[in-house]
């Protein structure tokens, strides 16, 4: 054996694990190569003529005391803060680094040296890069508003029966259960289509739904569908920095209304965990890979998708009800497109797919009744699944 070579014997004592410090250190340097890709990404939203003026930042990680982030001309340095960081999803990250890239452009593009932190130039810039204005000093991002509940008004009756129909979903009886769902769902799509109708003023809002990934199986895109087609909202896949994998993937963003988006996001959350649940159920004792995970995971959501076309077929056939089976929120399109100007389709090649599993899936979908999507005060926080095997 050569004299370089070193072999561990179980005498010997095990390598040190990596302190806090630099685990700390290997976390943040991670962040921070995000926030190049993310900054390199956004620029390309600018016009030639500031892609040209605006030179790539400094950026650094910092405790910050009440701040969320910040732009120093005279360092060229963004800088985020350490809590912020800690504490927030990616797209909150984000939110952040696109307003302070905004304030870079204002001094560095639109050459507004003398104008105020949050003046004309700096709104022309938000305008350019979709940023959010809002997003410094005690700003809440979008997920943790929606995580703390939003404070909904007692006059809003149609909200309120849809928490009370929510709760009734909750019932040991699976005919009645289903029914308070369909009803909730049917009070959903006609509070929206009143609005939509009379042409509402609504304020839109996007939000992550989970984390960046290189890769997205396909039953991911089904429930993206599904939420785009029953839940008023809409959906982009968007680039985004994958922080496990330090590299540049994409991540379902959804916009819509602050409440249609929080309904949507329940949803989504409930719905993987009961394919979570149902699976792990399903598979015991067979020897079945992932790929029969994906046709029972999209049996699921097809046979959940069918309880609400049901629901919305006699919604719209009911006595009275002038309930379209569907309704464009012109609105909701304009901001989508106004917010991802440059899109493109993307396809992939589909495996193929177990019949029987996918069948199996359907049957289980069919069964999945969903609770408690709003309440009065706590937002989404008490989350309800009904999840039953039965043999």
């Amino acid at each position: 054996m050569t004299a370089d070579l070193k072999q561990l014997s179980i005498w010997d004592d095990p390598p040190a694990a990596p302190d806090a410090g630099a685990l700390r250190s290997s976390f943040e340097h991670r962040v921070l190569r995000g926030l190049v890709a993310e900054w390199e990404n956004a620029l390309w939203l600018l016009p030639d003529s500031l892609q040209r003026a605006v030179r790539k930042p400094f950026f650094a990680i910092r405790n910050l005391p009440g701040r969320l982030g910040c732009w120093s001309p005279e360092k060229r340095e963004i800088t985020l803060s350490r809590e912020m960081v800690d504490s927030g999803r990616w797209d909150d990250i984000k939110e952040v680094l696109l307003h302070e890239m905004a304030h870079q452009v204002a001094h560095e593009g639109l050459r507004a040296t003398s104008e105020k932190d949050h003046g004309e130039h700096f709104r022309q810039a938000c305008r350019l890069l979709r940023a959010n204005p809002s997003a410094s000093g005690t700003y809440l991002p979008l997920h943790t508003r929606l995580q703390q509940g939003e404070s909904l008004d007692n006059r809003d009756r149609i909200v309120v029966k849809i928490h009370k129909l929510m709760a009734l979903a909750e019932s040991s009886n699976p005919n009645e259960a289903h029914a308070a769902m369909r009803k909730a769902h049917e009070l959903i799509s006609r509070h929206n289509v009143e609005l939509i109708g009379r042409g509402a003023d609504q304020d839109y809002h996007s939000v992550f739904l989970g984390a960046p990934r290189r890769r997205h199986f396909r039953e991911t895109y089904h429930l993206a569908d599904l939420l785009q087609e029953f839940y008023f909202v809409q959906g982009m896949w968007i680039q985004a920095w994958v922080l496990e994998k330090a590299c540049m993937g994409r991540v379902l963003e959804i916009s819509g209304t602050l409440k249609n988006v929080q309904i949507a996001e329940y949803i989504h959350a409930a719905v993987c965990r009961y394919i979570e649940n149902a699976w792990a159920d399903y598979r015991r004792g067979k020897a079945l890979t992932r790929y029969r995970q994906t046709d029972f995971s999209i049996g699921i959501i097809e046979g959940f998708k069918t309880t609400l076309q049901q629901a919305r077929t006699a919604a719209a056939g009911s006595r009275g009800a002038q309930l379209p089976v569907r309704i464009e929120d012109h609105a909701l399109a304009r901001y989508v497109d106004q917010r991802y100007p440059h899109v493109r389709a993307i396809s992939g090649r589909v495996r193929r797919h177990d019949p029987r599993v996918l069948a199996d899936g359907t049957e289980q979908g069919k069964k999945m009744i969903i609770a408690k999507g709003i309440t009065r005060s706590d937002g989404f926080k008490e989350r309800v699944l009904e999840y039953k095997h039965e043999s």
